[in-house]
């Protein structure tokens, strides 16, 4: 989907102020070159179409022959859990340090015991969890006991699966962690220029065996020669990344002369195209291993948006509401004081449930439920319409609302709110189209609305679609 000048330009800003100095080294595409990418992509996808399923709001593909881990990620319900920061590889492409014996940790809250993780798993209703690094095996006690505790309360109901280089796998640990309960295994062949020596050892004993890479443009002929060899050595999934710039490997990345993409972060151009043209070439070949091409966007907005959902509703009030892209909502009217009072006193005489409205802070504000939406006399009144995120801390801030969610003996996780947006004030007609495409209808206006903040709004209420935009 293609960005307005004015979120472009706010993009461009975020991305120079997270480099600084070092952000006039990076080669960002000319219109010309952003233009033959985009047709370049273009063709990619008309040659796929028909043939993959393209998911998530076009930021997936193909989603015909997604891994179990995959699907649930996809669906929301995976916790990705880093069971220690250090590694003992140095890719050029890893996007942190991987330095540090951290304690296991998700969403920066860490989890000391396997038992206080699995009833976090258990309070926000997980259906998948993961054990990542850094490199899980340089602390195969640890991962083990996480994974034992997860699939012993669990069973089947939890799909456990564990990300590693594969470098210090071996026929006993891989026996081990298959007595566990690991469900799937996860090698970036990346780190060991692409052997598989290690992975055919996991073959036969972990149910799952899936490759997970970033797609790296300088080695899409050695993949290529690779799918064969990978689905023989029983590879059932290919996961493909776009590669994305951290501060961590900006002078690794940059010294290759990559085409890099503004964005909510800096991702790298020719890495997308590199998976596109990767999966076309399977197809082409028939050869008979899923690729899947995860793309930053989707990462950046249905992970995120998993989150939201799923922290949002331990702290939205009863007359708010959380979005499809999982911020909560609230409906703010607008009017005199008088105006309030009667409408209050019509809710009243109606019998509307008082969780379903709220007074405001002042006389002239009352906060209402969509469900209310029908009762409202609009010739009274204009509309606030606010949106928020939440986050998961270890802590409180204490400069935002917050609730504290127990899991485990002795152990809480915090879920705080912020504002994500300033408010939105419709009046009129606007008011109208607002109820009708995101409360009522859910269409999309057409060129004979004059809905102006249709655009403003969609980011929060559905979200974007379609993958990165060129610039």
């Amino acid at each position: 989907m293609a960005r307005s000048a004015k979120d472009r330009s706010r993009l461009m800003a975020g991305n120079e102020r997270e480099y600084g100095e070092r952000y006039a080294q990076l080669t960002f595409p000319t219109a010309s070159t952003a233009q033959h990418a985009l047709a370049r992509r273009t063709e990619l996808l008309q040659a796929l179409a028909g043939r993959v399923a393209v998911g998530y709001g076009g930021t997936k593909l193909d989603c015909n022959g997604l891994s179990p881990g995959c699907r649930i990620c996809a669906e929301g319900g995976w916790s990705c859990l880093f069971i220690t920061g250090r590694c003992n590889c140095r890719c050029f492409y890893c996007p942190t340090a991987q330095t540090e014996n951290d304690l296991p940790t998700t969403n920066t809250v860490d989890f000391r015991t396997p038992a206080d993780f699995v009833g976090y798993l258990e309070r926000f209703g997980f259906s998948g969890a993961s054990i990542s690094g850094g490199e899980p095996l340089l602390s195969p006690k640890r991962s083990l006991a996480y994974v034992r505790a997860v699939k012993k309360h669990f069973g089947a109901r939890m799909h456990v699966w564990l990300y590693t280089n594969g470098t210090l796998a071996n026929d006993e640990l891989l026996r081990r962690f298959r007595d566990a309960g690991l469900d799937e295994i996860r090698f970036d062949i990346g780190a060991t220029d692409y052997h598989l020596d290690k992975l055919r050892l996991a073959a036969g004993v972990i149910p799952t065996v899936t490759v997970e890479i970033p797609a790296i443009p300088e080695d899409l002929s050695r993949l290529k020669d690779k799918l064969v060899e990978m689905r023989e050595a029983g590879v059932a999934h290919l996961n493909l990344h776009q590669m994305r710039l951290t501060p961590y490997n900006f002078e690794h990345l940059v010294s290759r002369g990559y085409t890099f993409l503004h964005g909510e972060k800096v991702t790298v151009l020719e890495s997308e195209l590199t998976a596109l043209e990767l999966l076309r070439f399977g197809l082409d070949r028939n050869i008979d291993l899923p690729v899947n091409y995860c793309s930053f966007v989707f990462k950046n907005r249905y992970q995120a948006r998993a989150a939201r959902l799923r922290n949002g509703c331990f702290i939205m009030k009863g007359y708010e509401t959380l979005t499809e892209n999982g911020y909560i909502r609230s409906l703010t009217l607008l009017g005199s004081p008088e105006a309030v009072t009667r409408q209050m006193e019509a809710f009243t005489r109606q019998a509307v449930d008082k969780d379903l409205w709220s007074k405001g802070g002042s006389r002239g504000k009352l906060l209402i439920h969509p469900r209310l939406w029908g009762l409202i006399d609009w010739n009274d009144f204009s509309l606030l319409v606010g949106y928020s995120s939440t986050r998961q801390q270890a802590s409180m801030s204490y400069r935002n609302p917050f609730v504290s969610v127990p899991v485990h003996a002795g152990k809480a996780v915090i879920i705080e709110r912020a504002r994500a947006v300033a408010d939105f004030e419709l009046r009129g007609e606007d008011c109208e189209s607002y109820g009708k495409f995101f409360l009522i209808d859910g269409k999309q206006p057409d060129k004979r609305d004059k809905f102006t903040l249709w655009a403003e709004l969609l980011p929060f209420e559905r979200g974007l679609q379609g993958l990165q935009d060129y610039f």
